[in-house]
């Protein structure tokens, strides 16, 4: 049986948190149900953070309640949240899937956050305990390399990732911010943490500055990761996070994943044109601003 891979595309909250430009709620609900219709089944659409921070994803509850309440649209959406705050927001806006970000920096932390990563990590586990129907799930930033300070040791991820299980938050998600991570350090960390905690399920969120991001992905794949974030035409990028590189690009990804054999659902024309439209949008929301 070919074996199936889960591609979260994540254009919409982390391929548009960096961009100059604000694009429209409207834009951003053509390219989710293009993206849909490309067989993208898992989408990251929104972020529920201070819009005065990060405007670029203002409207996060018209496009979570827009997406949730139309019966034609077939893909999971899910949205990232900082603190309690933005949990009460995206539970409000509707049932869906939210992520838990946090890092494992306690400098990242602090930029991103405002708060130390025990603060932060805290604070999110009982935000969760208000919501028992909700399926949270979570997202470690600077899992491995930090602007701030440099290389991650990976029990620092063991400590963050064994709080996270004992709430009950058993999908977790390691982020490459800056796309820096050698590769070979990046599967280091993962054989540490995934034999710590065998039992969790896991998935990768890769920049690419050093377009190494798909040597990770195949190492990640042979350890048994079979969910990974990519974002429409390798936008992307943390706002907090200094130096960090746009995403590994969807389209790279699911061309490589399905080259290798595995199945994805995608269709790789329709997402080819899915990045086109995407990267128009772009362009267009920049003159309008111009």
């Amino acid at each position: 049986m070919t074996k199936h891979i889960v591609v979260t595309d994540v254009f919409l909250r982390d391929g548009l948190q960096d961009e100059p430009v604000m694009v429209s709620v409207e834009d951003r609900l053509k390219i989710a149900y293009q993206l849909a219709d490309a067989g993208v089944r898992r989408m990251e659409v929104a972020s529920f953070v201070n819009p005065k921070r990060v405007p670029q994803m203002a409207g996060a509850e018209e496009i979570v309640a827009q997406l949730l309440n139309d019966p034609a649209f077939e893909a999971k959406i899910t949205s990232l949240v900082l603190n309690g705050k933005g949990v009460d927001r995206a539970r409000a806006a509707g049932e869906h899937a939210i992520q838990l970000v946090l890092s494992a920096s306690e400098e990242h932390s602090k930029a991103n956050a405002g708060q130390t990563v025990d603060e932060a990590l805290d604070g999110l586990i009982g935000a969760t305990k208000n919501y028992p129907d909700v399926a949270f799930f979570a997202g470690v930033s600077t899992a491995f390399r930090c602007p701030f300070e440099g290389y991650i040791p990976a029990e620092r991820l063991v400590r963050i990732v064994g709080k996270l299980l004992a709430a009950g938050v058993t999908t977790i998600g390691l982020a490459d911010t800056l796309g820096t991570t050698e590769p070979d350090y990046l599967a280091d960390s993962l054989d540490t943490v995934m034999t710590q905690f065998p039992e969790a399920n896991y998935s990768l969120h890769l920049h690419n500055a050093h377009g190494r991001a798909l040597e990770s992905v195949d190492l990640a794949i042979e350890r048994g990761v079979t969910m990974f974030d990519a974002a429409l035409g390798g936008f992307g990028g943390c706002p907090f996070a200094p130096g960090a590189a746009g995403n590994l690009s969807t389209a790279d990804l699911v061309a490589h994943l399905h080259r290798q054999g595995f199945d994805t659902g995608i269709d790789d024309a329709k997402l080819d044109a899915v990045s086109a439209a995407a990267i128009e949008t772009v362009d267009a929301s920049a003159k309008v601003a111009g």
